[in-house]
């Protein structure tokens, strides 16, 4: 019943964000719609979220289907890519020169997330999970360079926010590893 859930919520929620790639289809909606368009998507992206997990969560209750078995030196690639991972996010909000760099550094983050959870995770709903947002992470960002959306392409003067940005996000990354995933998840990053 977990995974059912799981693949509901990754449909709905990757479903929504794949539709805003649709610009033509969008910016009718958001026509129709006016501010509604922002309201619904966010609680169809919150629903989605919600049901993704709630059914991962079922679904690592009531025991893994171990579809490989990675090696433990990944769990250590997986913590050292998180921080690059975070960092990328974190890019995403303020100006920087890693934020111009990367042009699209949600997008960055969310693959390197998905990348690195797949290193270290051989059951299938961790497969469906990470695999789903990297394909759709690779997915939008094609689409976005084929539409001609060049993100971010100037950087700020100084370095100011490129410091902010990894200050932030190692203090981020550590609020994740020590406080969010061994509590949250069940499941502790740094040490056992």
């Amino acid at each position: 019943m977990g995974l059912a859930i799981l693949v509901l919520g990754l449909v709905v929620f990757i479903g929504a964000h794949s539709f805003v790639g649709f610009r033509e289809a969008r910016a009718q909606a958001i026509a129709r719609l006016g501010y509604g368009y922002r309201v619904l998507f966010g609680l169809v992206s919150l629903a989605g979220l919600a049901l993704i997990v709630w059914g991962y969560a079922e679904y690592r209750a009531h025991g893994l289907i171990q579809v490989w078995s990675p090696p433990a030196f990944m769990r250590h690639i997986t913590i050292g890519l998180m921080l690059f991972a975070v960092t990328f996010v974190t890019a995403a909000f303020i100006p920087s020169h890693i934020k111009a760099k990367l042009k699209h550094p949600m997008l960055a983050g969310v693959k390197t997330w998905a990348l690195a959870h797949l290193l270290s995770n051989g059951d299938l709903g961790s497969i469906l999970l990470f695999g789903s947002f990297l394909v759709w992470g690779v997915y939008a960002r094609i689409a976005a360079k084929r539409r001609g959306d060049l993100g971010t392409a100037t950087a700020p003067a100084g370095w100011a926010g490129d410091i902010v940005v990894v200050l932030l996000g190692f203090v981020i990354y550590l609020a994740l590893g020590f406080a969010f995933h061994p509590i949250l998840i069940g499941v502790p990053v740094f040490g056992r």
